[in-house]
């Protein structure tokens, strides 16, 4: 008799937490435990399907994602944590298996793992391989800036896009964090290795998902000399194993990019445009998939050793 992998999912109705379960609904092997709406703010019911769980993921505010891992006796319980809260914490895997073999590894072997952020997927992307090439040094100085989907503001945020009374100001890319204090901006400095934090700017969007995240930098500014075709070649080389990204042939991109041309796939695009002197590095996915659930549930695949694209949707725009 086969066992099943007993599921729980600690925050089901947020954003994250309603697209994790609708993949995961139809999952052979699979066993969701839920709990009441009464329970669902019982401390006591919640510690008893966390320890009950072979995987917990964990789709909370900081502080609640802090209180499950607290509730957590079972040394056999792997938790998946989908919050900022242990995204650079050292008892939590990265999970962003793309980035190395080690993250890969790590990812598989972890009692516990922590998603990245949809910023910082896009701009670790980018910025992870120039470091790992040599074309960039940890002290480098960079900007970044993101144009994202409404829904990653969750449920408060998707409500007021799509309230039809709403002010005007919700059909205008509004720029926002413009105290440069952006909770992703930890994990973008330090899983990059970067001494400085980058200059970050977010924009969110009258679309409801898809992402592009852009970092801009100039050719002097690389730590040896270089044709954007160059950091062309580095992505191809860096993503040819991984069905998860595509790296756009080079000069394929050069009049409109659509921020939300991958919404509702479990993929990244790469791509490389401008010139010898003036260089985007633009990558472009899916805030709710590869931002969000799609990149929870790669990292459940990894964790159980299943197919590690399995329940993911992985389809590139013509």
């Amino acid at each position: 008799m086969d066992t099943k992998n007993r599921i729980f999912i600690d925050g089901s109705q947020g954003t994250t937490g309603l697209r994790i379960h609708e993949r995961l609904a139809d999952f052979d092997g699979i066993e969701l435990l839920g709990l009441s709406e009464e329970e669902r703010k019982d401390p006591i019911a919640r510690k008893k399907m966390l320890n009950s769980a072979d995987i917990a993921f964990l789709c909370l505010p900081d502080d609640a994602a802090i209180e499950s891992v607290s509730l957590v006796e079972n040394p056999n319980t792997r938790i998946i944590d989908t919050s900022t809260a242990h995204r650079v914490s050292e008892e939590f895997a990265y999970g962003f298996p793309e980035l190395s073999q080690m993250h890969k590894n790590s990812i598989r072997d972890a009692k516990n793992t922590a998603v990245p952020g949809c910023h910082a997927t896009g701009f670790l992307a980018l910025v992870y391989p120039l470091i790992e090439a040599g074309f960039l040094g940890s002290s480098a100085k960079l900007t970044c800036f993101s144009l994202t989907g409404y829904s990653g503001g969750g449920k408060a945020m998707i409500a007021e896009y799509e309230d039809e009374g709403r002010s005007i100001e919700y059909s205008s890319p509004r720029l926002y964090a413009l105290a440069q204090k952006h909770k992703h901006l930890n994990e973008m400095q330090n899983i990059a290795g970067l001494e400085y934090a980058p200059v970050f700017n977010p924009i969110v969007c009258d679309f409801y998902s898809g992402m592009e995240v852009v970092v801009p930098i100039f050719s002097q500014s690389l730590q040896k000399k270089a044709h954007p075709r160059d950091l062309h070649s580095a992505y191809a080389e860096k993503y040819s194993a991984s069905d998860f990204f595509e790296v756009i042939e080079f000069g394929a991109e050069d009049a409109y990019m659509s921020s939300n041309a991958l919404s509702g796939t479990d993929g990244i695009q790469i791509a490389v445009t401008g010139n010898d002197e003036a260089i985007n590095l633009i990558a472009r996915f899916d805030n709710l998939g590869k931002g969000a659930s799609g990149a929870a549930i790669q990292c459940m695949n990894i964790m159980l050793g299943l197919d590690e694209k399995r329940g993911l949707k992985l389809q590139w725009p013509k």
